[in-house]
């Protein structure tokens, strides 16, 4: 999604700036969610296995980790 640009010398009218308001708030929760994701050392780091799909393994594990509720890792 493209957030909308302003016209020339002109503001954005209110439903535009609505608009990009909705996207920046998904923009971040993406954001977040790499960043957190990089948190992980073999997905952030420069990677030298050469088993094959082993990448896409750490790639999954790892998000898994990352959306796997607080609550029952600390239990």
């Amino acid at each position: 999604m493209i957030p909308k640009k302003d016209p020339k010398e002109n503001e954005l009218i209110d439903d535009a700036k609505t608009w990009n308001w909705i996207i920046a708030g998904f923009r971040v929760l993406a954001e977040h969610a790499i960043g957190g994701v990089k948190r992980f050392g073999m997905v952030s780091d420069k990677f030298r296995n050469r088993k094959d799909g082993f990448d896409d393994k750490i790639m999954l594990i790892s998000c898994g980790l990352w959306n796997y509720p607080p609550a029952v890792l600390l239990n």
